[in-house]
């Protein structure tokens, strides 16, 4: 067996740490990041000494102040989170439903930025919270803005169901991404949790190019999509003047006709529609 190098046992000790263990003691650490627990003391000694960890009164460690600051460099977190918030905050409150912001990473969708109201729907999102970039209305805004090989090799993987109108045929997801790149909008139909509806749009950088995705979630019962789609295209558009980007208006969003799905397949029944399927690409 090849011996682990030392950075990649430091990154271990930090790789332990995620959103379902906020808190890890000495000997947690150990057995997550799979290292003795000499080598996780020293490490771990080294890394609170530095200000990556510290330690509560009670023994456990946390990630420290000083990795938020060096994550605040980061042009695709603290940067384009304060680039997009008065934006964020206006869609908001257009809406009073849940706004999120969100960049990719490889497979997964990371949301950087999440605004939530008292009587919104529930979500399942979380600042830093991943998950498979089709099951979610800004997952397929990013993927559909891929590289055709990137796309391509995407869909050959087993695509995830969250629910059983997640998004889980390859050809089908192929014509949802055409239609995201054609609308310039994509609409998440109960793909994660069956009570919630997203309407999602891209974000870009100065040079034209796909950096972020904004979207807003509503209930599904209640959900309006040619309502909501304007003012996520207005929030996307604020998000992207503010990084820089310069742009054509964008014409008139229309529902999808040529490669309508089935009104039986699962996820396309969008409410507040002329009937099920004919406002919901996604």
């Amino acid at each position: 067996m090849t011996a682990r190098s030392a950075p990649d046992r430091l990154l271990s000790v930090l790789a332990a740490f995620d959103h379902a263990h906020p808190a890890l003691t000495l000997t947690d650490i150990s057995r997550r990041a799979g290292l003795t627990l000499t080598t996780a003391h020293r490490l771990v000694t080294a890394l609170t000494e530095w200000g990556a960890l510290e330690r509560d009164p009670s023994g456990a460690y946390h990630v420290g102040l000083r990795l938020w600051e060096i994550a605040a460099l980061a042009p695709r977190g603290v940067a384009l989170r304060q680039a997009a918030l008065p934006y964020l905050e206006d869609l908001y409150e257009a809406t009073h439903e849940n706004v999120q912001l969100a960049v990719r990473d490889g497979s997964e969708v990371v949301y950087t930025e999440w605004l939530s109201g008292h009587s919104a729907v529930g979500v399942r999102i979380r600042v830093g919270a991943r998950w498979p970039l089709h099951a979610t209305g800004v997952g397929l805004v990013l993927l559909a803005h891929c590289p055709p090989d990137v796309q391509g090799a995407y869909c050959e993987t087993p695509l995830q169901a969250c629910t059983d109108h997640t998004l889980t045929d390859p050809a089908r997801l192929r014509r949802v991404l055409a239609e995201v790149r054609r609308t310039g909008v994509a609409v998440s139909s109960r793909q994660v949790t069956e009570d919630a509806l997203s309407v999602a749009a891209p974000v870009r950088g100065q040079d034209g190019a796909v950096v972020a995705a904004v979207s807003v979630v509503v209930p599904y019962a209640d959900a309006r999509v040619p309502v909501l789609v304007p003012a996520v295209r207005l929030a996307a558009r604020g998000i992207s003047r503010a990084l820089g980007w310069t742009a054509s208006p964008p014409a008139p969003w229309s529902s999808p006709a040529s490669s309508r799905p089935s009104p039986d397949e699962p996820g396309t029944d969008c409410p507040g529609t002329n009937g099920p399927g004919t406002d919901c690409p996604g």
